[in-house]
């Protein structure tokens, strides 16, 4: 998993609208990359919505948003619609960008093991450099959680 002091890693991906999303798009700008397992659900949609709710504080302290999962395009556009996201939703169906950031891995619930998307929020700074990492992302405080130091 990407660490404190890692570069971001380059990617290309699609959003919501199936448009192309590369991370040179936020050269010089703090970037928030939150990933969820699974659009829709009731963690994910909790955490996603908590982050549009404090949205303009987040843009406020100049962070630029994005939410990465690995549903297809048309799942990402019907939960981005649903809530009204004021931020981008990737549809990393092939797992470029998840396996990049390292955030797949073996999964243990309900007695069972599987790969899956570990929940997982980095942040990063103007010069592309990663300043945190927040490994136990609380899906109703994810914001309050990026907005302390």
């Amino acid at each position: 998993m990407l660490k404190v002091g890692d570069q971001l890693p380059e990617f290309v991906s699609v959003n919501q609208d199936g448009e192309t999303v590369k991370s040179q798009d936020f050269s010089g700008k703090k970037l928030v990359i939150f990933f969820y397992p699974k659009a829709n659900t009731p963690g994910c949609t909790a955490e996603a919505c908590d982050l549009n709710n404090h949205f303009s504080k987040l843009k406020k302290e100049g962070f630029q948003l994005l939410g990465v999962s690995a549903d297809p395009v048309k799942n990402q556009k019907k939960f981005h619609e649903k809530f009204g996201f004021q931020y981008p939703l990737l549809a990393d169906e092939n797992r470029d960008v998840i396996e990049k950031f390292g955030v797949w891995q073996l999964k243990k619930f309900m007695g069972r093991e599987f790969m899956g998307i570990v929940r997982t929020t980095f942040i990063f700074d103007e010069n592309g450099i990663c300043v945190r990492v927040i490994e136990k992302v609380k899906t109703k405080e994810a914001a309050k959680q990026i907005l302390e130091n």
